[in-house]
């Protein structure tokens, strides 16, 4: 998830796309194409014996699940989906794989909940909260404060850890696609 628009594209709040876009790159996997229909860009390829569907909404974060919904027609196709984004509650540089759970929050997380009626799906939060030395976060209090942090984009020393976890979070998804969800789960978390 991300929001469309080159003046959000370093911002935290496109950290999702950020490891998507390592994932297409990393794996050969066509240039995006718009689609008008689903208000995203797409690219679709093979990966191992998978036949993936990339997926970057191109209308803001808080409505992704319109441009979801549409691929996802059963619980079986729930249960195949990846959903990777954002999240305030971890630590700058980690990431987490969470399956059936609820959005905690995250607006965007909750369009593709509502849209496809089911949390039975996977997710791949990337931590973009700054922490303390011993590992406590330190993410912003107030709605406010909270927006104008995750619509900022990353500092020069962020940009860096950010460059490695999207490359570690695109590791992740081959992991999911080539063990399945337990075993990566297991290895990532």
């Amino acid at each position: 998830m991300g929001n469309p628009g080159d003046e959000y594209a370093k911002t935290r709040h496109n950290t999702g796309r950020m490891v998507v876009e390592a994932f297409r790159k990393k794996n050969d996997f066509p240039d995006w194409n718009r689609d008008m229909g689903l208000k995203a860009l797409v690219s679709k390829g093979s990966y191992g014996k998978d036949k993936v569907t990339l997926l970057a909404p191109d209308n803001f974060m808080n409505v992704s699940g319109k441009s979801v919904a549409p691929l996802v027609k059963n619980a079986k196709d729930a249960e195949r989906t990846i959903v990777v984004y954002d999240d305030l509650d971890l630590p700058l540089g980690s990431m987490k794989i969470s399956f059936n759970r609820s959005s905690g929050g995250h607006k965007g997380l909750e369009s593709i909940i509502k849209a496809l009626k089911t949390t039975a799906f996977a997710r791949l939060r990337i931590g973009v909260s700054p922490a303390t030395p011993s590992g406590k976060i330190k993410k912003p209090k107030g709605e406010k404060a909270i927006l104008d942090f995750i619509i900022g984009e990353f500092k020069k020393p962020e940009q860096e850890i950010i460059k490695k976890v999207s490359k570690k979070g695109a590791e992740a998804l081959a992991l999911i696609l080539d063990e399945g969800r337990d075993i990566a789960t297991g290895q990532v978390n």
